[in-house]
């Protein structure tokens, strides 16, 4: 009771730290991931697999081989982006990951359902548990940088991706609301918590330039993730402005071809 997960403070002898080494679990043996990025709020609304999509994308076109792990098991909407309507296939040696046009391996429950607007139904262990599959049980090949699209919040799922992934670091999304900028708070204290580096904050929806007149206007009021970012020492990453271009090839399925120099030069502080 109490735990904070930080063994090196704790003096009681409940033998977590030996137990917490163990709850890594094993990558699929026909598998090499270099790097493990998760995407993370601390609510929903505020664009995460947005945001992680641009991001595979961008390190995609870089050069790199690219992977997106949906943790979103309840909410997945990574396939419907990427244009992946086939349902994922099986070999003896695991589950296949479906691949985009231009060459991301992509795994979501949604490629195990019969229809893609089936609800999951289910409860937390076994999220959990399909969390973990997706790592241990997908053949994801040689992969340089894998993006895990977390659920919004601080609960089972994240604290799942990472106990059990070795998670190289984490990137918050957030919008300029004060209020959601509060709850961002309680993603980068997680994060600080379980002694994970925080890579950066990106803000989503930090303005909307008007396309007939070029005037800025901030829908969502005034940022405030440079508090966040001075009070935890994270570094900001981007402000994505809203694009109803975006918006628009991801409806169509085809947000890999949607190029933001926002994104760029984020991708570029990360690799």
């Amino acid at each position: 009771m109490g735990c904070t997960h930080d063994c090196s403070t704790c003096s009681s002898d409940c033998k977590s730290g030996s137990e917490q080494k163990s709850l890594k679990t094993e990558l699929n043996k026909k598998s090499s991931v270099k790097k493990v990025i998760a995407v993370m709020s601390g609510k929903g609304g505020v664009g995460k697999s947005t945001v992680t999509a641009m991001l595979a994308s961008a390190m995609n076109r870089e050069g790199f081989k690219t992977a997106v792990l949906d943790a979103d098991i309840t909410g997945p909407s990574i396939p419907k982006m990427f244009g992946i309507s086939e349902r994922a296939m099986g070999c003896e040696d695991g589950i296949i990951p479906a691949m985009t046009e231009m060459g991301i391996k992509v795994m979501s429950v949604n490629l195990l359902l019969e229809n893609d607007t089936d609800p999951v139904v289910w409860r937390g262990p076994v999220i959990s548990g399909t969390v973990n599959q997706f790592w241990s049980d997908v053949v994801w090949g040689d992969i340089d940088y894998m993006f895990v699209d977390m659920p919004p919040g601080t609960g089972d799922v994240a604290l799942t991706v990472f106990q059990s992934l070795p998670v190289d670091g984490i990137i918050v999304v957030t919008s300029p609301q004060e209020l959601v900028s509060m709850i961002v708070e309680k993603a980068v204290k997680m994060a600080d918590m379980m002694k994970l580096p925080i890579l950066g904050l990106i803000e989503n929806m930090s303005s909307f330039k008007c396309p007939e007149c070029g005037h800025e206007h901030k829908i969502f009021g005034d940022s405030h993730i440079e508090e966040v970012a001075n009070t935890y020492g994270a570094p900001v990453l981007a402000k994505l402005p809203m694009d109803p271009e975006f918006a628009k090839l991801a409806d169509e399925g085809k947000s890999e071809l949607f190029v933001c120099p926002e994104i760029d030069e984020a991708v570029g502080k990360i690799k």
